[in-house]
């Protein structure tokens, strides 16, 4: 019989994983009570969505090189930028497809009722699941697949109100299609995202990895707003003074660290147990929102954090182990991008970094 404590080493192996996963909802949960806040009366901005958006990447775009010439040198950085350039045409996939997600959910709001939309996307975490054992070829044990189920469940139950079921609008059509390829993408863009930093980029910096997303990922929302006319206006000053608001700043400076942590978590856990922390979002979400906002916490709410928390349980007496393959630093000794004749102050030992001691 496990203990409590034999199911928490078996979830979190080294005291940073524990960190990192608190650390992670703790952001999302902040994240959506800011935005929460900053909405007018009829739930819609002040401010230019788009904006923020491409403010909050360019954020974590500079932050990461700051933490990586911090750690190391702005010559190591060139360095490792150049001898890593294959990288970042790879990191267009999920640059691509996390702007094709964050643009259609907001076409995907138009055309469904709010229930519907978000029951539809509680499934991202068997998809998740599926798309993890297609990409990194692991085949998922039954008690796995049963956790994942009632997490599943647990979230959708949480979304539904009373009389809801009776408005769930799921006629099948092109809106429809729309939506599962919402799911497929954002799902699949966080899979390969783990897939590049523990295969192809296991010995190259997280800090170096994340600079290329999200040069990727300004250039493509950049694109979208040429394409929508809105390339030369979204740093206007109209679409600007309203993000100079404390609120705003928050939202811009708490989005650039869940950047970072993400790509932390990914590293060093894996899309499954992402799939848990969102879970145990929406259970410390309801409480928190309760607290600041007054929202009554409802029975179907209470039975969604029992199901969450038993599939919780239940997966930690098995949970996926999907380390090994980017468990190890990034070492310029063994395998890495290093040699004698490019930068001998690469191959030196890399002293760990205050992100690798938590």
């Amino acid at each position: 019989m496990q203990t409590l404590r034999d199911r928490y080493f078996k979830l979190f192996p080294k005291k940073r994983c524990a960190v990192i996963f608190v650390v992670y909802m703790a952001l999302f949960i902040t994240q959506g009570l800011t935005v929460t806040a900053t909405q007018k009366p009829d739930h819609k901005y002040e401010y230019n969505t788009a904006t923020v958006v491409l403010l909050a990447e360019t954020a974590k775009l500079l932050t990461s090189i700051v933490i990586y010439v911090c750690q190391n040198s702005w010559q190591d950085f060139k360095v490792e930028v150049k001898q890593r350039t294959s990288l970042f045409g790879y990191y267009f996939v999920p640059a691509v497809l996390y702007c094709l997600y964050n643009n259609l959910q907001f076409t995907s709001l138009s055309w469904f009722d709010p229930t519907s939309y978000f029951v539809l996307m509680q499934f991202r975490v068997v998809v998740t699941g599926v798309l993890f054992q297609f990409i990194f070829k692991k085949q998922l044990t039954r008690m796995q697949w049963l956790s994942l189920i009632l997490l599943t469940i647990g979230c959708t139950v949480q979304r539904l109100q009373e009389n809801d079921i009776g408005k769930l609008s799921l006629n099948v059509n092109i809106y429809l299609i729309l939506i599962l390829m919402q799911i497929l993408s954002s799902c699949f863009a966080g899979v390969y995202t783990e897939f590049l930093l523990k295969t192809l980029g296991r010995d190259t910096d997280v800090m170096v990895q994340n600079v290329f997303l999200y040069l990727d990922s300004i250039f493509c929302n950049l694109v979208l707003l040429t394409y929508n006319g809105q390339v030369f206006t979204f740093l206007s000053y109209q679409n600007l003074q309203p993000v100079l608001s404390f609120k705003v700043i928050y939202i811009i400076v708490n989005q650039t660290c869940i950047g970072i942590v993400v790509s932390y978590f990914l590293r060093y856990l894996n899309s499954i147990l992402k799939s848990f922390a969102s879970a145990l979002e929406i259970v410390f979400t309801a409480v928190l929102a309760m607290l600041f906002f007054g929202v009554p916490i409802g029975f179907n709410t209470i039975i969604s954090i029992c199901l969450i928390f038993v599939a919780t349980y239940l997966y930690s007496a098995n949970p996926v182990n999907n380390t090994s393959a980017g468990s190890r630093e990034p070492s310029k000794d063994n395998g890495g991008p290093c040699n004698s004749s490019a930068n001998p102050k690469l191959c030196r030992p890399r002293n760990i970094s205050s992100s690798d001691k938590v």
